[in-house]
């Protein structure tokens, strides 16, 4: 794997990475059995869970819920509302998942129980370095508290005036304190979801639905081309880029992926997502050269 730990060098940032076939045994990988923060690729589990449970019969996916001000918290989608929204529990999954709205994200995790809830999937897909350690909400209240900040705006102030080693002292950036999972473990659960065998068919179908609507394109669906379709969820942090999801090549062939990166405060963002792109892409077209 040394061409593919060499584009995160030349580019000056850390990578980790993980692919795999998912109609065979191949693999290939960068430190990709080192715990890394999940930030909103978390999603997917919740995304897994709440299918799951509407496949199960324990969820309506038409039940209304009114989201207000207390539930907002800035962001994507209803998270940036100005007045209250009346939406489906299946409305909030899909603002979850296409826009990553993390106020969707925290009333749908309430709505299936909460996090300890992410966790019992994760132990049950056989996940075993996946941690859920909250929604969106406890992690950036995490990092409130960190700071000694009140609230968002007392953050934005504060946060750009930090050295970048103060900024990593953050639980947010540490995968032993926040939520977290391996790359391996990403693509394990990317495969499952595939193979419909990480719930009912009904619910892997759900999700891979989902993640087909991912409305942000610049990491792995620029990387590949035309004919190509991907499918994935992005996270995002301060100096954090990732994504995990699947493409299917036009012969059939199928790959889930997943790659995470560090990179300077600095770094120009077009050229991390970049970065991820080219090394998914280069992944990829490594299992494939391997039939």
């Amino acid at each position: 794997m040394q061409d593919i730990g060499g584009m995160f060098t030349s580019a000056g940032v850390e990578g980790w990475l993980h692919a795999r076939n998912i109609d065979g045994e191949r693999s290939v990988g960068v430190r990709a059995g080192e715990r890394v923060v999940l930030a909103s690729v978390v999603k997917i589990l919740l995304a897994l869970e709440f299918s799951r449970q509407v496949a199960a019969g324990v969820l309506d996916p038409a039940e209304r819920v009114l989201v207000g001000a207390g539930d907002r918290f800035g962001g994507w989608g209803i998270a940036g509302c100005a007045d209250d929204v009346e939406v489906s529990l299946r409305d909030l999954a899909y603002f979850a998942m296409s826009v990553s709205d993390n106020t969707a994200a925290d009333v749908l995790l309430r709505r299936v129980g909460g996090a300890d809830v992410l966790g019992l999937l994760a132990a049950e897909l056989g996940l075993g370095e996946t941690r859920v350690e909250g929604g969106p909400r406890q992690l950036l209240e995490s990092m409130f508290a960190d700071l000694g900040v009140g609230d968002d705006a007392e953050f934005a102030r504060m946060y750009p005036t930090l050295p970048p080693d103060r900024r990593r002292t953050l639980r947010v950036y540490d995968p032993q304190r926040t939520t977290s999972s391996t790359p391996e473990d990403v693509t394990r659960l990317l495969t499952g979801i595939w193979r419909d065998e990480a719930g009912p068919p009904a619910a892997c179908a759900a999700v891979r639905g989902l993640m087909g609507r991912q409305l942000f394109w610049t990491r792995l669906a620029a990387a590949f081309p035309s004919g190509v379709q991907v499918a994935g969820k992005t996270g995002t942090l301060p100096g954090l880029a990732m994504e995990a999801g699947v493409v299917r090549y036009p012969d059939g062939g199928r790959y889930a992926v997943a790659v995470f990166i560090r990179a300077g405060d600095d770094h120009d963002r077009l050229h991390v997502d970049t970065t991820l792109g080219r090394a998914a892409h280069a992944a990829v077209e490594m299992l494939r050269d391997q039939h």
